[in-house]
């Protein structure tokens, strides 16, 4: 890659495997945990993911690009951390790690978003910056939602 364009390309080929790798590994999620709070957000976000998926490609179809998946290794990695968490954990350190684990995927989602959506503004790929808005708007209020749930949670006496 040496172009804005190509890392721009090659970055959306990246998120799209990271949302349909999400989208996979959150019901998992979902049948773990077992706060109700934390439980009803991840439940959520698999449907909010799955909208991500039909956004991402209508952002593909403004650019006259066939949605493709490209392995995203930073998702293989924090999923597998997850994953780690579902075998070795239980009680409050499980429902504790898949929350710091949700937070550390919103994250990533956040900063991928964040650097796409400007590199479309930049490129003129203006139907792209806006679906990548939207999107990383949902991502930072997942997050947020995340922290208030990480919050309820430490206060509890």
């Amino acid at each position: 890659m040496k172009t804005l364009a190509e890392i721009f390309e090659h970055t959306l080929h990246d998120i799209y495997y990271a949302e349909n790798a999400i989208a996979k590994a959150l019901p998992k999620v979902a049948a773990a945990v077992k706060d109700a709070k934390l439980k009803k957000a991840v439940e959520e976000h698999l449907e909010e993911t799955k909208g991500q998926i039909k956004t991402l490609d209508m952002v593909f179809k403004s650019l006259s690009l066939k949605p493709k998946a490209e392995k995203c290794d930073a998702i293989e990695g924090l999923l597998k951390e997850a994953d780690g968490l579902l075998e070795d954990a239980s009680g409050t350190a499980l429902n504790a790690g898949l929350l710091a684990a949700a937070q550390a995927v919103e994250h990533y989602e956040i900063a991928r978003y964040g650097s796409l959506r400007e590199w479309a503004k930049t490129l003129g790929h203006d139907q792209a910056h806006k679906l990548l808005s939207e999107i990383l708007d949902q991502e930072k209020a997942a997050n947020n939602k995340l922290t208030n749930i990480a919050v309820e949670s430490v206060n509890k006496p």
